[in-house]
């Protein structure tokens, strides 16, 4: 009864079009939902991310969840996340996307699920990695662990303005630092961001992690720029 009054005089309303949320929706209304631009990249294993590292990286397996476009729903989403402190659609995107990846091919591969790292400013700054519930959620579904003390990020990154994309690459993975890794070797790694755009930090990420001995490298986001 009190959690229908607290409904009452403040209705849960849907991240994207901000309507009033009906008693069996979440975050996102049924409508919004429908008009999703859902990938299914995880069936297809030479899929549009994948081929983002293609001859910059090795990567076992990779995909996204959602395609992102500007000034639409998959945008508002993460700038909720990111900027507005709605950690629970981290939770969202995670449980939808793990029971994906549990139902596929994925299931039984991955070892441990380890975010892409942020500085321990930005951090304080946010309160909360973006990418962690996200990686928590993707981690029960498959079955495994999470672990965000093996990538750290030593040094906040500066504004790119190198002229190559090796150059580029090299002055990220200079703010990285692994640690706690001597149970890693062998391992197979899944990777996960909130968003696939050039690429470069998820590299960077993939690249210092190669330094733990006999590693595999899989790669999930919520989603990539079109």
């Amino acid at each position: 009864m009190f959690h229908d009054l607290i409904n009452l005089l403040y209705p849960s309303v849907c991240h994207i079009c901000e309507a009033e949320l009906l008693k069996n929706e979440e975050l996102i209304c049924t409508s919004c939902i429908h008009d999703l631009p859902i990938t299914s990249y995880h069936l297809d294993n030479e899929n549009p991310v994948k081929k983002v590292f293609y001859g910059r990286v090795k990567i076992e397996k990779a995909t996204a969840l959602l395609h992102f476009r500007k000034k639409a729903g998959v945008q508002q989403l993460i700038h909720d996340l990111k900027y507005r402190g709605h950690r629970e659609i981290g939770t969202y995107l995670g449980k939808w996307l793990g029971a994906e990846l549990a139902d596929s091919n994925w299931m039984n591969l991955i070892d441990v699920v380890i975010p892409v790292p942020l500085h321990k400013t930005r951090l304080r700054q946010r309160g909360y990695n973006q990418v962690e519930d996200f990686g928590k959620e993707l981690a029960k579904s498959l079955n495994t662990d999470y672990l965000d003390t093996v990538l750290l990020k030593i040094s906040a990154t500066q504004t790119q303005t190198l002229k190559t994309r090796l150059s580029r690459w090299g002055k990220l993975e200079e703010t990285l630092k692994i640690q706690n890794s001597e149970n890693l070797a062998g391992k197979h790694i899944l990777l996960v961001d909130d968003l696939v755009t050039t690429g470069a930090t998820l590299e960077a990420c993939a690249h210092k992690l190669y330094e733990i001995p006999g590693m595999k490298i899989s790669i999930a986001t919520m989603a990539i720029t079109d």
